[in-house]
Parts: C-alpha cells; structure tokens; sequence
C-alpha cells in the first residue's frame, strides 16, 4: 500500500511540471496566414514537401529532422540537391510519406520519437495541411521556398519563420544577409552594361518533375537576369513561366551567342541533351556551337530549387559573358565559397562528378 502512494505522489508531484511545460507556446503566423500555437522550444521536425528540408538545411538543423520524406531516401546515382549531399544521415531516417507532400498521417504518428512540428511547403500539393493538423494532431507549418526574383519576400519569410520557431533566428538573418550581399554583388558588376552591350544566350535542358531534354528552359532563367544577359526565350507571354519547352525552330531562328547546359539533362538517355546536340545536324548551324560557346552548369532544379547551385551557376555566366566584369572570380571556388555558407562544406567537387566533370566549363561537343 504503502508503495502505491508513493507512486501516487510522485504522479502528482509531477503533473505541474508536466502541465507548465505544456503551456510554454509561441504564437507564429505562416505563410499561409494561419494563426497557430506552437511549442516555446523546438527539437524535434519533420519537413514535407519540395524545398523544405533545404530551407531547413540552411538554417544547420538538420539534427532536429526525425523523419523524412520518400525522395530523401532514393538511391539514385544521380542526385544534384546539394543538401542531400550535405547531409547524407538524412537518407538514413524513416519515411513519412511520399513525394510532393503525400504525408501519410500514420507514418507520421509511428514516428519515434514524434515531431513537434511539421513544415510544410508547396502546401497545394499532397496532403492538405488543414486536414494534416487535424489527424495527427501535430501543427502544420505552412512556408513557402519562393525564389530569388519576384518571390524573394516568401523565402526570406519562411526562412525567418522557421528560424523564430526554431531559435535560430540570428542563423536566419545571416543567411539572408548573404544571399542579399550576393545579389548585389552580381548587379554591381553588370549594372552598368547597356542593352545593345548584352549578350544572347539560351539555357537548356532545365529539369521539370524530373530530368529534360535540350529544348527544357526556363524562359525567365535567374542567372541570365542577375547579370543583365539576354535571354532568347524570354517574351510577354512566358513571363511567369520558371519552365517551358522552346521551339527547335525558334532555337535555330534566334540563334544564341552562348548556349548554357543544365546537367540534370546529361542524365538521359535518349533525350539526353549532349545527344540531341551532337546527333541533330541543325544544331550544329548555331552560332554557339560552331563557336565553341557551349557550357555546363549545375542543376537549377531537383526537388525544388537549388539556390547555392543559382548563385554559382550566376557567376560562372557573369564569367563567361563579361570576363573583364568577373576578372576577379574563379567560378568554381566562388561556388564552393557559397556552399560552404549555406551548408558547412564546399561541394562543388561531388556535384561536378555528377554532372560528368562538365560543371562550370565549356562542353566538347566533338
């Protein structure tokens, strides 16, 4: 008897503990604008959906993930998303779900041990993040991965959301501020190069849902933009596009100076964006290519945007365009310079031998 009221007690001694911890919240708005409590200290997250686990891996908390999604434990020989890389005990986690947001609410309670929060972006895919709370009874976080144009404000919100909920909120600034300093930075160099000054150029092979061949751009492409290029598939009626598939024809008519190869193409077999140029004698008419003006960048996309990748694939553009604007860049140490930042290490080298050791450098098309 006696040891029962020992037991007893010691519960009772314990509820309050228990009870004030409970009631240590933070209120947080999301990006969705939804008002929600969330615990005062955060350990444990999972993020769901293309983009998240990246932000968070800016943010070096990637020690805080208990689960992960179905993309994080692939085994493919080819993955250009320089997180992963990064970090690759994420692999190792249990699955909570499948691609683009399909959360599987069991999974997510057979966790051990059970997050605290879930981020979520690309919140219109998968699993509505209403219904998510409702059924594990955990709060979704909307966010949103924005870009670096006309979405900056998104990222830079989500980015500071998840640094507030985490704690980590001067990480989150720095991460920003550098990001800023870059931006400006490739703007100053190429500021002052007036419209008839600006070189053509065309981008292809941008991976959409997967890899693409030649003919993938991105009418919009943000490397060309950060350092005044023009952009031969940009026009009024694809402003908004961040991928389209560019006519051959229109390719041939429009004729680039420079030709840029995303190596997420490189990949493919058959519409592999090396063949189709060194296999279709009409590619061979263009002035890049007779030239010799046809280069590698890193992946722009997979599973979201690589924004480390952008900025070095900036550089490298802002290099090969405008050499006396860039004299002072060597492409590929300033892109380990920026992974080192984002990510805690340079990983240029791992990316490059993904992309066959034709990152950042002019492709041989003999």
């Amino acid at each position: 008897m006696s040891s029962l009221l020992t037991l007893l007690t010691t519960v009772l001694f314990l509820l309050p503990a228990t009870s004030s911890v409970a009631q240590e919240m933070q209120k947080i708005t999301d990006l969705a604008g939804r008002q929600l409590k969330v615990p005062a200290t955060i350990e444990r997250v999972i993020c769901s959906g293309p983009g998240c686990l990246r932000l968070l891996s800016y943010l070096q908390l990637t020690q805080m993930v208990v689960g992960v999604d179905e993309m994080e434990v692939r085994e493919d020989s080819f993955d250009p998303r320089p997180y992963a890389l990064a970090y690759p005990a994420l692999s190792t986690l249990p699955v909570f779900g499948g691609l683009r947001g399909q959360d599987q609410p069991e999974l997510i309670l057979g966790l051990t041990p059970l997050p605290q929060i879930i981020f979520k972006a690309a919140a219109s895919m998968g699993h509505d993040p209403i219904a998510l709370q409702h059924k594990t009874g955990i709060p979704v976080i909307v966010l949103d991965d924005g870009d670096l144009d006309s979405h900056r404000e998104q990222l830079y919100r989500s980015l500071r959301l998840m640094a507030q909920i985490t704690g980590r909120q001067e990480r989150g600034e720095s991460v920003i501020e550098y990001i800023d300093h870059i931006l400006k930075d490739l703007n100053t160099r190429t500021a002052s190069i007036v419209p008839d000054q600006q070189h053509r150029a065309f981008v292809g092979g941008i991976a959409f849902k997967g890899s693409r061949g030649l003919l993938s751009t991105d009418p919009n492409y943000l490397p060309f933009a950060l350092v005044n290029a023009q952009n031969i598939a940009a026009s009024p009626s694809n402003r908004r596009l961040s991928q389209a598939d560019m006519d051959r024809e229109h390719l041939l008519i429009r004729n680039p100076d420079f030709l840029f190869f995303d190596l997420a193409s490189s990949q493919q077999n058959q519409k592999n964006g090396f063949q189709q140029l060194r296999n279709n004698h009409l590619y061979h008419t263009l002035d890049a290519v007779e030239t010799g003006q046809v280069y590698g960048l890193l992946p722009h996309n997979w599973y979201g945007k690589n924004y480390g990748s952008i900025l070095s694939n900036a550089y490298f553009v802002g290099k090969t365009l405008y050499p006396e604007q860039f004299k002072d860049i060597d492409p590929r140490s300033k892109a380990d310079e920026i992974f080192n930042f984002l990510l805690g290490t340079p990983l240029f080298n791992q990316l490059n031998q993904q992309g066959r050791d034709l990152a950042l450098t002019t492709i041989p098309l003999d």
